[in-house]
């Protein structure tokens, strides 16, 4: 892992009454994701506390690596399932690591 790599974290809030729907979208996503060419690490974690918060940590090769990410079938298709069950907007944001 490098410095130069893109860093990202996306949370991602369910409906309290969809929580298990949106689990089950999300999973459906991680072995897909970690096959794809510039995935380095992806990650699905659930708040310990407020199961209906979940969190992706991830870390790509670059930004046209995370760039195609979005662009794959099987987060287009994700995408159009699991946003009706969200109690919000999903807030993704980029980092590059500096320590």
């Amino acid at each position: 892992m490098s410095q130069h790599t893109i860093r990202a974290v996306a949370q991602v809030v369910a409906c309290t009454d969809k929580i298990p729907e949106v689990h089950a979208i999300l999973q459906g996503i991680v072995v897909p994701t970690r096959q794809e060419s510039g995935c380095l690490s992806y990650q699905l974690l659930q708040h310990r506390n407020n199961p209906a918060v979940f969190l992706f940590i991830e870390e790509w090769t670059d930004e046209q690596a995370i760039d195609a990410h979005f662009d794959t079938p099987h987060i287009r298709e994700a995408l159009v399932k699991v946003t009706p069950l969200l109690a919000q907007a999903p807030d993704i944001q980029r980092f590059t690591l500096l320590a």
